[in-house]
């Protein structure tokens, strides 16, 4: 890297954070789930947010059916180098232990693939309708027990819209609803019931867009109550609201041969591929 790294993350801090919200995240309805804001050091956040791609300046994975309008990428050669130091950090055993003490989940795992996590953009108008997520890793033998989102917009106004949404479990009320504000860090259990997303079309200046960070984790099997066939996204319909459900794409999905070229393609070229491309 060409400056100093600013920041590593403190076992200290995060020890302190667990122990702070541990009660509070098993006790969090509609399910287990935690917001902390000032997550990170701010200035070393605003390096990542300032080295993020805009909407025609990568090779985006594109989401674009009835249930969702987004942009997500996971290929590190098109991440910038300090958004790569903090996902590998958020990989670390010094974030897993952390995060096994919040939750009370023990025999965590990453995802060095950050298979639909990685980072994510909205643009005006997107969204991500109400669903539960894939429980099982599509390339390894391991249950999905946790997600990490992590809000990179400045300046974000409650007008903008963009909250992530937690519902009740027989979907009849939306329990919680988070506002994406920079800094903001959202953890919460994955279940077959554990539904949650962005379902409002975003309405934020169209210059702007809804930026944000996601990681998840794993374990080798789960509590029997909460075991079920192997299923990918399961959107819902909140009530009075309608759309195809046939023609969604159910993320994840393997990764394509194009994907994997550009995972391991050294960033210089690719760079240099993306700036001819914009040309033509």
């Amino acid at each position: 890297m060409n400056q100093t790294l600013s920041f590593v993350l403190d076992p200290v801090k995060l020890d302190e954070l667990a122990e702070k919200y541990r009660e509070a995240y098993a006790q969090a309805a509609p399910f287990p789930h935690i917001v902390i804001d000032d997550f990170l050091p701010a200035d070393a956040l605003r390096q990542v947010l300032s080295e993020f791609p805009g909407a025609r300046q990568i090779d985006w994975n594109k989401f674009n059916d009835p249930a969702q309008r987004k942009l997500g990428s996971t290929a590190e050669s098109q991440i910038g180098e300090y958004t790569r130091f903090l996902l590998y950090q958020f990989n670390s055993s010094t974030f897993i232990r952390f995060l096994e003490k919040l939750t009370g989940i023990s025999g965590l795992l990453p995802d060095p693939h950050f298979i639909g996590g990685g980072i994510h953009q909205i643009l005006r108008g997107g969204f991500l309708k109400i669903h539960a997520d894939f429980n099982r890793h599509p390339l390894l033998p391991l249950d999905r027990r946790l997600n990490l989102l992590l809000y990179l917009n400045e300046d974000w106004r409650e007008e903008y819209g963009g909250h992530l949404e937690l519902w009740s479990r027989d979907m009849s009320e939306c329990r919680a609803r988070i506002l994406p504000v920079f800094n903001r860090c959202v953890i919460f259990s994955t279940t077959d019931y554990s539904f949650h997303g962005h379902p409002d079309p975003l309405k934020c200046p169209q210059e702007r867009t809804r930026k944000s960070m996601a990681l998840y984790y794993y374990s080798n099997g789960r509590p029997e109550e909460e075991s079920s066939p192997e299923h990918g996204t399961l959107f819902q319909h909140r009530p009075g609201e309608s759309y195809d459900l046939s023609a969604v794409v159910s993320p994840p999905q393997p990764l394509t041969a194009k994907q994997i070229i550009i995972k391991f393609v050294p960033p210089i070229v690719m760079e240099a591929y993306l700036s001819l491309k914009r040309r033509v």
